[in-house]
């Protein structure tokens, strides 16, 4: 993880924005931030801090660009009568449970929003920081669709130090995914990015599997690792120092963004496989919003 971490506050016009990316099974996402401070070799966001003039090595962990008013710009979207009380997804190019919430608290304001006004809200996590605002998700998960994904690559500590250095411990991302879905917060486990060579073996798959039905988990999914720009210059020269008889697979695999079709098929008929053997059923999808869901919650007089 890098050191010397700056944040640099600013006020955005926007936080909800569309993905524009079919098949993903939803349009809208939040992102508090920009840039992450785990510190993921692989991840697929770095090149986004290119944009800011940023690199998307060092820079995209450790410049962290902060939406301050975010909470307040969320408000006056959600309250436009053209918005139609679409899911969202918080985090999907930054952790909304970086260090950088414990100080700035963006996320918790900005769930503050969403339960008052029961917008249905999935969101993607590597942090057991979360259990901060247990009693908000909570909350969220009796009045609308909320869920959480733990991204959860692996239970190898010795590739955990490697590939996702600022993170914690699985270990503690599944005994917060417990003490959630205790609380009846429906949450499960995205096996994300699973890495070729390091993660794909019915081993690393069955541990991680096995590990989210002990600890409650609701779903499982999977995602095999994708090197799009930003990212792949970044992650090739950590797979040279860190396993270099990889290189050359990796070089064959990924003359694109994407690993070969015929190998992500064969990964994911074995986390099917693997998932059916421990009682999970498919990804999560969201119902419809209620009728009774539309507008904010009223305050009891």
């Amino acid at each position: 993880m890098a050191s010397g971490v700056t944040f640099e506050e600013i006020e955005c016009k926007t936080i909800i924005n569309s993905t524009n990316t079919p098949g993903l099974g939803f349009r809208w996402s939040i992102n508090p931030y920009r840039g992450c401070q785990h510190a993921c070799v692989y991840c697929f966001a770095r090149g986004t801090h290119e944009y800011l003039g940023y690199d998307s090595g060092r820079d995209f962990e450790s410049r962290i660009v902060v939406k301050t008013n975010a909470a307040e710009v969320l408000q006056r979207q959600l309250r436009k009568p053209s918005w139609k009380h679409e899911l969202i997804v918080l985090g999907t190019a930054c952790d909304p449970y970086q260090q950088a919430e414990m100080k700035y608290e963006i996320t918790r304001k900005i769930l503050e929003v969403l339960l008052d006004f029961r917008q249905p809200v999935h969101m993607l996590t590597k942090s057991p920081s979360v259990l901060r605002d247990l009693d908000l998700w909570s909350q969220l998960s009796e009045a609308t669709d909320a869920q959480i994904a733990f991204s959860i690559p692996t239970l190898d500590e010795a590739v955990w130090k490697k590939m996702e250095p600022g993170t914690a411990k699985p270990i503690k991302r599944f005994e917060a995914l417990r003490e959630l879905t205790a609380a009846g917060v429906l949450c499960g486990v995205m096996i994300a990015p699973i890495i070729p060579g390091l993660t794909d073996d019915q081993a690393h798959l069955e541990a991680v599997i096995q590990a989210a039905r002990d600890h409650g988990a609701n779903f499982i999914a999977p995602n095999v690792l994708n090197l799009k720009p930003g990212s792949k210059e970044w992650f090739m020269p950590a797979l040279r120092e860190a396993y270099p008889h990889l290189t050359p697979r990796y070089e064959k695999y990924y003359r694109g963004p994407y690993a070969p079709k015929d190998y992500t098929q064969q990964v994911t008929a074995k986390v099917n496989e693997l998932r059916d053997k421990y009682g999970f059923r498919e990804r999560m999808h969201s119902p419809p919003p209620r009728r009774d869901q539309a507008g904010q919650l009223q305050l009891a007089i």
